[in-house]
């Protein structure tokens, strides 16, 4: 008989869920793409209600269910925190209210299912925030044994956890502790120059190389590296230790007030406001930011191979989500296999603690190397037929993978643009082929094309390349493969002009690397791609305007009806705009 573990992230950013059967990754989604609210903070049930459907496992056949906070953790500490935040009696009652949620796994599962009446069989599980982090990352890799890194904002009180994988068990070694976080720090500077909103961190990383690191002074006295390899935050200079700050996390998208000081504003000069003017000031910040980040980083990085001996590392985190970061690393330290998971934020946690509990406590070996990030819902046939024809969409059935790429390929290579709905839903915050909105990445001029007909997003971040995996050291400086595009590599200074639509303003870019065994239909596009323009690459971007990705075929036709896409490839049919 089969073993279901049910993984769950809820009340916190990027609620998910994922099922896992014998140890292996059945199906995993982020509530957002349910409920369309970007990174809700809100219980996954859309999520666990799919999962479980697509497992074909009733509530009731669960045998285990772990969800990746754990109220007991920290707990001195936690009472210190309380303590020291008695005056602010909002911020406290949210803080309560979130715990209470949580310390109640089986209420809120019969709650969320409608299940009051029958009877589970499942234990319910806390797995720490940071262990379920760790999980995420090795138990789903391909090394027998790894350092491990889980580095983010806050989690259970923890903004960052290191150890060792071998086998079926991780080691925990060390841990950096609320107030101090390389999370905070780089949220609270996105703040300072007027990206105040939950994931804006992601576009102070694109502006970063329009600067030039001459703040790094500056920047220092807001991080102190410790003569161990780990780091504290100059406290002065942030709120959240020294006044506090307001935090959502009950429904909807997570809001985090501002994090920065008056003592920051001192150092810095005037923060900027959103919608502002960016001037030069604020990409010298930002890219000395992105130093300070990468020097507090990579010295915790050496810490934990000194103490490890491992060349092998595994990241999680929201910061492993830097992928300036990791495409360092393999150069600037003795790691030479790198391996981050396709969710590695917060909503990777669901699969963190499924595999937590699979593995570290009950176990059972491991079986399942996540090489592909399709996990989410899938539409076929009939399914896709029946949503154009109630969208009163025209459209053409074509023939056979290979003709839907080469329609596909014909219409990139001539300048249009096309929106690439396919298969199964990815699994984290990237379209990696299955959701996307496809582009020649020739064409210097089509990021400014995309954010005018479609993406409507700050000229300074740059898009990412798709290319197949063969290619890859024949136009990147980048030997390994990255099918979930967490890494950032030069492109190759021959090659800069055949790939100006990907390529930043500093020669790098964000790279996909695509495998025909694990994306068939996709490397089938790019291979014809190939054939059109003799490059082996599109642009790749998110199948969505300002929301989260789709999901369903009837999401994409919407996209497509109120944006300007050219062409729609809905499964084997062919939507062309008149």
């Amino acid at each position: 008989m089969s073993l279901h573990v049910l993984g769950i992230n809820a009340f916190h950013g990027g609620a998910a869920a994922c099922l896992l059967r014998d140890g292996v990754v059945v199906a995993a989604a982020e509530e957002e793409r349910f409920t369309r609210v970007k990174y809700t903070a809100d219980y996954p049930t859309h999520a666990i209600r799919w999962c479980l459907a697509a497992g074909g496992v009733a509530p009731q056949e669960l045998d285990h269910i772990a969800i990746s906070r754990d109220p007991a953790s920290n707990l001195l500490r936690r009472m210190g925190f309380v303590l020291r935040r008695w005056r602010q009696a909002g911020y406290l009652l949210d803080r309560v209210r979130n715990q209470l949620r949580v310390a109640s796994p089986e209420r809120l599962f019969r709650a969320a299912l409608g299940s009051d009446g029958v009877r589970l069989r499942a234990t319910f599980h806390h797995v720490e925030h940071h262990r379920a982090h760790l999980a995420s990352a090795f138990f789903v890799s391909p090394f027998e044994d790894a350092a491990i890194l889980s580095i983010d904002g806050m989690g259970d009180l923890t903004s960052t956890m290191w150890g060792y994988g071998s086998g079926r068990h991780i080691r925990v070694d060390g841990a950096v502790h609320y107030p101090h976080s390389l999370g905070y720090l780089y949220t609270a500077v996105s703040q300072w120059l007027g990206f105040p909103n939950y994931g804006d961190e992601g576009k102070v990383m694109g502006l970063a190389p329009y600067g030039a690191p001459t703040r790094m002074e500056d920047l220092r006295r807001l991080v102190h590296p410790q003569r161990d390899g780990t780091f504290e935050l100059g406290l002065e200079f942030f709120r959240h230790a020294t006044e506090g700050m307001e935090m959502t996390w009950s429904a909807g998208t997570p809001v985090i007030g501002r994090m920065f000081g008056d003592r920051m504003v001192e150092l810095l000069g005037a923060p900027r406001s959103p919608g502002e003017p960016i001037e030069r000031r604020h990409e010298d910040v930002a890219a000395s930011l992105q130093a300070v980040l990468e020097e507090a980083e990579l010295a915790l990085l050496e810490k934990i191979h000194r103490e490890t001996g491992s060349t092998r590392l595994c990241l999680a985190g929201g910061v492993a989500l830097n992928s300036v970061m990791n495409g360092k690393i393999r150069g600037l330290t003795p790691f030479r296999d790198v391996f981050v998971q396709p969710a590695a934020g917060d909503a990777g946690t669901a699969l963190g603690a499924a595999a937590w509990v699979h593995h570290q406590v009950l176990g059972h070996p491991r079986a399942f190397v996540m090489r592909h990030a399709f996990t989410g819902p899938s539409y076929e046939g009939a399914r896709l037929r029946q949503a154009l024809d109630a969208a009163g969409a025209s459209w053409t059935e074509l023939d056979g993978v290979d003709t839907v790429a080469a329609a596909a390929a014909r219409r990139v290579a001539s300048g249009q643009v096309v929106g690439w709905f396919q298969g199964a839903m990815e699994w984290g915050p990237r379209a990696l082929g299955n959701r996307s909105i496809v582009a020649d990445p020739r064409s210097a001029s089509m990021k400014d094309v995309l954010n005018a007909r479609i993406k409507q997003r700050e000229p300074f971040r740059p898009f990412a390349p798709s290319v197949l995996e063969e290619a890859t050291a024949a136009w990147f400086e980048q030997d390994w493969a990255d099918p979930f595009m967490v890494t950032v590599a030069p492109v190759r200074q021959e090659r800069r002009d055949q790939l100006a639509a990907v390529t930043h303003v500093d020669g790098s870019a964000r790279v996909q690397t695509v495998a025909a065994a694990d994306a068939p239909r996709y490397a089938a596009l790019i291979r014809a791609c190939a054939a059109e323009t003799g490059v082996p690459a599109v642009l790749n971007t998110s199948f969505n305007e300002n929301e989260p990705i789709v999901r369903t075929p009837e999401e994409a036709l919407d996209c497509f009806a109120r944006t300007r896409m050219d062409v729609l490839v809905l499964g084997d049919f062919l939507v062309e705009r008149s």
